[in-house]
């Protein structure tokens, strides 16, 4: 018992579908009555390629307008369609040692209950603090081609991240006991 796929979408052909966009992308800044007129010329010149797309539509099934469907797709969404962009090749990320990243850890957490603990202030903290550290850290970040001003943020970067990461948690855990000791009450 071979069930037939009921189609609810009927798309246009790969190689109609490029011509279309051709046109709508051509006029996509034409008024409403240019588009109309360069749209009839379209049609008159395209008659065979069209002929074929609207009888394989038939032929799946459609019963619409077809060339109403052709037009509104090509005034209403191809002209706005914005083609895509080749995606940018990303560099290898490089990251900062594991012993820098715990000290950052640890200097948060020595001073986050500090009332004037902010992260931009912490920074420069860590930053004086540290500074052995962050020059031999630097030493070994522009051996790996990253420039200073990168090192610099990518410092402050990971700093301000290990700072969210740690408020985070820290305030996960008053929640938690706040609700706790609310139930027991």
């Amino acid at each position: 018992m071979a069930t037939e796929n009921t189609i609810f979408r009927f798309k246009f052909s790969n190689e109609f579908n490029s011509n279309l966009l051709s046109f709508a992308k051509l006029h996509q800044h034409d008024d409403r009555n240019t588009y109309k007129d360069n749209w009839n010329l379209w049609i008159k010149s395209n008659d065979e390629n069209i002929d074929e797309e609207c009888q394989r539509l038939r032929r799946l099934g459609y019963e619409g307008n077809i060339i109403d469907k052709m037009f509104k797709s090509g005034r209403y969404y191809y002209r706005k369609k914005t083609t895509q962009k080749e995606p940018k090749q990303r560099r290898k990320y490089i990251s900062i040692e594991s012993d820098v990243i715990e000290n950052m850890d640890k200097h948060i957490e020595q001073h986050f209950d500090s009332p004037t603990f902010k992260p931009s202030s912490a920074f420069d903290m860590f930053v004086n603090d540290f500074n052995d550290l962050i020059e031999e850290e630097t030493n070994r970040l522009l051996e790996k081609d990253l420039s200073n001003s990168d090192i610099k943020l990518k410092f402050k970067k990971t700093y301000k991240n290990r700072y969210f990461i740690f408020s985070k948690s820290n305030n996960e855990v008053n929640t938690k006991s706040i609700d706790s000791k609310n139930t027991e009450d």
